[in-house]
C-alpha cells in the first residue's frame, strides 16, 4: 500500500482564530466539540466527536461519524469515505478547515492561546499534559457496593463509610450549593492525602439541560486555600467534563508541580455539573485509587445533596405562590360567603345559624332559587368544627340518576363503561367536612334509598365495588320544590323527608327582604369596581328607588347581575335608572291556573272559559296544526274538532 503524503490542516475558527495540524503517515485526527479531539471545534453546531480525518491508499481521507449536522467538503456533504485532495476545504458550522500538502503557510503558528488558556485546533496544554499523566480511571466508585464484606478486610473503606455517612447528614442540612462544595472539599481533603483543592459547579447545577455546559462556563465555589493561589485548572476539568469519569494522574517533576492530582465529576442525574480536582504535595503521601473511589463517593454525595436542594428550592417556591394563591382565594371566599343585609328576617336566619352550625345535625335549607341557599350552607360549614374539613357541593338536578351514584358513592375501575380508573365519590371526598346537595327533591327514588343508609351512618359501597366505606360528613340539603306534596305524590320517599328536616331554615325572596336591596347592590358595587378598575360613586336615589320596588324573581342572583351589568356598561359615574336593566318576569308563583304569568289583576271567569282560552293559545302556539294541538291537550283530534266548533256557534 502506498504511503500517505505529508500534508497539513489549516484550520479557521471564528472563535479561536487560526492553527495549523501538520499529518504524517498513519495519523489519526479526530475533530469535535469534546476537548478530547485533536481538532477541537469551538461550534454548538459539531458534534462531540464530529469526524476524523486519516490516511488512506496513497491520500488522505475524511468521514462523518454520524454526527447531527454533517461535513461538507467543498459545499457537498460527506457521505461514507471521501478523499480529500489540496485545496479541499472541510466545513463544519462556522469552522474552515482546509487541506494541503507541502509546507503550511506563513505567518500561522502551530498553535494560538485564547484567553480561556485553550489552544485552537488542538488540545489544550494542560489537559494534554494532564491526560498524558493519568495512572487511574473510573466511571463510578463502587467504594460502597459491598460495604459489610469490604469493610472488615480494608479498615479504610470502614473509615471511608464513617465520613460518608457524617458527610451525608451534613450535606442534607446545607442551604446553598456553595455550603454544599465547602463541606465535600473538607471532607475529601481529611479522608486523602490531597492537601488542597477546589469545586467548580455550574451556575445553575441543579438544572437538567446542560448540553452547553463548558469549562469556562463552571465557577469556582469552593477552594483550600481560599483564595485559591493559581491558574484554575481548565483543562482538567474540560477532560472530565467530556469523558464524565474521574482520573488519577502522576505530577511533574517540577519543585512547584503537585505529585498527584485527582479529579472527579459532580453528577446530577447521570450528567456532570461540575468537577472537584485535588491536588497532593511532594511529601505529603501517596495517592492510591482508594483516594479516587472515596473522592468519587463525595461527588456523588454532592450531587444527590444538590438535587435535592434544588428539589427543596423549587418546593419552596410552589409553596409560596400556593400560599398566596390560598391567601387570594381565602379574600374572595370571604367576599362571597358574606351575608349582607340588615333586615329581620336576615338576621333570624344568622341566629339560626350560628345555633345548628355547633351541632351535627342536617340541616334543610329552603327557598327560591337565587335565593342565596348554597351562601347559607358554605356559612354553616366555616362556622362549624368542620371548617378544616372540605366543603362540597353538587347539585342533584344536574346529573342522570347513573351518574349522580357515580357522584355521591365513587366507583370501582371497569364499573361501568369509560371508567377507566378509580374515582371516590363526594361522600369521600367530604369526610370530615360537610356536603352540601343541592336540589334535592330532584334525586330518584333508587339513589333517596342509598343515600338514606348513609344519613343513618351506615357505610356504603362503590359502585362496582364491594369494600365498605365510612365516612363522617355534615349533610346539608337545599331545594326549592315543595317536598311535602312530593311526599304526598311518592316522588319523594317519607323517612328520608324527615331524616332531612332536622333543622329547616326557610330563606325568604328577596322581594319580601326590602330593606336588603340596597345593602346588597353597594356590596356587590364595590366589589365589581374594584375587579374592573372603573370609578362609580354609587346610585342615584332614582335607580335604587326602581330596585327597591322591582320583584326581583332572580333574587339575589339577578341582582348580581344587574349590578355588574351597570357597572360595566354605565358611562357616568353614578348609576341611574336607566342603567339597571331589571326583566318583566312573573315572580315564582305568581301564575293563574292555566300557567301563563298574569299582566293585570285577576278577573274570575268560568271554567269553560278557561278551557277555551287555553285551548285557543295552545293551537295557535302550534301555528294553527289541530293534530299537533290535541296531542298536547291529551284529547283526540275528534273531540277538537267539535269544541271548536262549538265555540264557532257560540
Amino acid at each position: 500500500m502506498q504511503s500517505a503524503p505529508h500534508a497539513h490542516l489549516h484550520v479557521v475558527d471564528p472563535v479561536a482564530g487560526e492553527s495549523v495540524v501538520r499529518l504524517g503517515p498513519g495519523t489519526l485526527i479526530t475533530l469535535g466539540r469534546a476537548p478530547t479531539n485533536d481538532i477541537v471545534l469551538h461550534d454548538e453546531r459539531a458534534s462531540r466527536v464530529h469526524a476524523e480525518i486519516r490516511a488512506g491508499d496513497g491520500g488522505w481521507i475524511i468521514r462523518d461519524l454520524q454526527s447531527r449536522n454533517g461535513t461538507t467538503v467543498n459545499a457537498e456533504p460527506v457521505t461514507g469515505d471521501r478523499p480529500l485532495a489540496p485545496g479541499d476545504t472541510v466545513s463544519i458550522g462556522m469552522v474552515r478547515v482546509s487541506f494541503g500538502t507541502g509546507d503550511p503557510p506563513t505567518g500561522v503558528g502551530t498553535a494560538i492561546v485564547t484567553n480561556t488558556g485553550t489552544i485552537a485546533g488542538d488540545m489544550p496544554a494542560d489537559a494534554a499534559a494532564w491526560k498524558a499523566s493519568i495512572t487511574h480511571r473510573r466511571a463510578r466508585s463502587s467504594l460502597l457496593d459491598d460495604i459489610s464484606q469490604s469493610a472488615g478486610s480494608v479498615p479504610r473503606v470502614g473509615r471511608a463509610a464513617a465520613e460518608l455517612c457524617r458527610l451525608a447528614f451534613a450535606l442534607a442540612s446545607a442551604s446553598a450549593a456553595s455550603a454544599i462544595a465547602r463541606r465535600a472539599l473538607d471532607s475529601v481533603l481529611e479522608g486523602t492525602a490531597a492537601t488542597r483543592g477546589l469545586v467548580l459547579l455550574a451556575t445553575r447545577p441543579g438544572d437538567a439541560a446542560h448540553d452547553l455546559l463548558t469549562a469556562e462556563t463552571l465557577m469556582l465555589t469552593a477552594s483550600t486555600p481560599d483564595p485559591w493561589p493559581a491558574p484554575l485548572p481548565v483543562g482538567v476539568a474540560a477532560t472530565v467534563l467530556a469523558t464524565n469519569e474521574a482520573a488519577l494522574a502522576a505530577g511533574g517533576t517540577k519543585a512547584n508541580e503537585p505529585a498527584a492530582t485527582l479529579a472527579a465529576p459532580i453528577r446530577c442525574a447521570g450528567r456532570p455539573v461540575g468537577v472537584m480536582h485535588l491536588e497532593v504535595e511532594s511529601g505529603g503521601g501517596d495517592a492510591t485509587p482508594d483516594d479516587l473511589e472515596f473522592v468519587m463517593a463525595v461527588c456523588d454525595a454532592v450531587g444527590v445533596a444538590i438535587e435535592n436542594l434544588t428539589a427543596r428550592e423549587a418546593l419552596s417556591t410552589r409553596l409560596a405562590n400556593a400560599a398566596d394563591e390560598n391567601e387570594r382565594l381565602r379574600r374572595r371566599l370571604g367576599e362571597e360567603t358574606c351575608m349582607v343585609g340588615a333586615s329581620p328576617a336576615l338576621q333570624g336566619i344568622l341566629g339560626q345559624m350560628q345555633r345548628v352550625a355547633a351541632t351535627k345535625a342536617t340541616v334543610l335549607v329552603r327557598g327560591e332559587s337565587g335565593a342565596g341557599k348554597e351562601l347559607i350552607a358554605r356559612a354553616i360549614h366555616e362556622s362549624s368544627d368542620r371548617h378544616a374539613g372540605a366543603f362540597v357541593c353538587l347539585n342533584c338536578a344536574a346529573l342522570s340518576e347513573t351518574l349522580l351514584e357515580s357522584e355521591l358513592f365513587g366507583h370501582e375501575k371497569g364499573a361501568f363503561t369509560g371508567a377507566t380508573e378509580r374515582k371516590i365519590g363526594k361522600f369521600e371526598a367530604a369526610h370530615r367536612g360537610t356536603l352540601m346537595l343541592d336540589e334535592i327533591g330532584e334525586m330518584s327514588p333508587a339513589i333517596q334509598a342509598k343515600f338514606l343508609r348513609v344519613l343513618e351512618g351506615h357505610p356504603f359501597e362503590r359502585v362496582g365495588g364491594s369494600g365498605r366505606v365510612q365516612v363522617d360528613v355534615r349533610v346539608v340539603a337545599a331545594t326549592n320544590r315543595d317536598l311535602e306534596k312530593a311526599v304526598a305524590a311518592g316522588g319523594f320517599r317519607r323517612d328520608l323527608y324527615f331524616r332531612l328536616k332536622v333543622v329547616e331554615i326557610l330563606v325568604p325572596p328577596l322581594r319580601r327582604r326590602v330593606d336588603d336591596i340596597e345593602p346588597l347592590a353597594e356590596h356587590f358595587l364595590g366589589r365589581f369596581a374594584a375587579e374592573t378598575g372603573r370609578k362609580i360613586c354609587g346610585f342615584t336615589p332614582a335607580a335604587l328607588e326602581a330596585m327597591r320596588a322591582y320583584q326581583w324573581p332572580g333574587n339575589i342572583r339577578e341582582l348580581r347581575n344587574v349590578v355588574e351589568r351597570a357597572v360595566v356598561l354605565s358611562q357616568e359615574e353614578w348609576i341611574d335608572v336607566q342603567d339597571v336593566s331589571l326583566s318583566h318576569l312573573a315572580v315564582p308563583g305568581d301564575t293563574d291556573k292555566s300557567g301563563v304569568a298574569r299582566s293585570g289583576p285577576f278577573v274570575p271567569m268560568t271554567i269553560e272559559e278557561v278551557e277555551r282560552r287555553h285551548v285557543l293559545a295552545t293551537l295557535e302556539a302550534v301555528g294553527a296544526n289541530k293534530t299537533k294541538a290535541a296531542a298536547i291537550l291529551g284529547i283526540e283530534r275528534s273531540t277538537l274538532d267539535r269544541k271548536l266548533a262549538k265555540w264557532a256557534r257560540a
